[in-house]
């Protein structure tokens, strides 16, 4: 495991969000288990998410622009992501076909994002390198997650699930 694998799971854990090793192979069981942890039965997916990281035993639901109520019914989305930033222990989503739509990351109550090792970069500037020309050429809109949703009131007192979902899970792919 690199340096910045470490410091990017560090990060992570520091934000309260689960972080769970898997082999390339083991992605599914993984969400799975993530799954009947949780009691989640329905799970979002984007229509280019990998086969092989579908889960057996939980009904997939594809996001083909599903209404916010339809997103809201459902108990968790699972992603792929574009990268992923160390330093801050952030998700990079840019519109690719494992990532999916802006709203299925942030609708359900839980998050669940496959991560491979070799999609962290140590910081903001490596990100941006990486990332630069999918806004330039493309167009693409870009979503920075980091750790799941809170805000706080004017007491300091934390409230998660405000603003998108209350548990965010990282499967992380070595």
């Amino acid at each position: 495991m690199t340096a910045a694998v470490e410091l990017f799971v560090r990060r992570l854990e520091g934000l309260k969000t689960e972080v769970c090793r898997v082999a390339a192979s083991g992605v599914a069981a993984a969400v799975a288990g993530a799954c009947a942890a949780r009691g989640i039965g329905r799970l979002g997916v984007p229509p280019g998410l990998p086969a092989e990281w579908r889960p057996a035993g939980v009904h997939v639901v594809e996001d083909h622009d599903l209404a916010p109520a339809e997103l809201d019914a459902l108990g968790a989305a699972l992603t792929g992501c574009t990268l992923a930033i160390a330093e801050t222990g952030s998700l990079v989503l840019a519109a690719g076909p494992a990532d999916g739509r802006r709203a299925l990351s942030l609708v359900p109550d839980a998050y669940l994002c496959v991560v491979r090792e070799d999609q962290v970069e140590p910081d903001l500037p490596a990100a941006m390198l990486r990332i630069a020309g999918l806004i330039r050429e493309q167009g693409r809109p870009v979503v920075f997650v980091s750790g799941p949703s809170a805000t706080s009131d004017i007491e300091l007192q934390r409230v998660e699930g405000v603003h998108g979902p209350r548990q965010l899970v990282v499967l992380l792919v070595s």
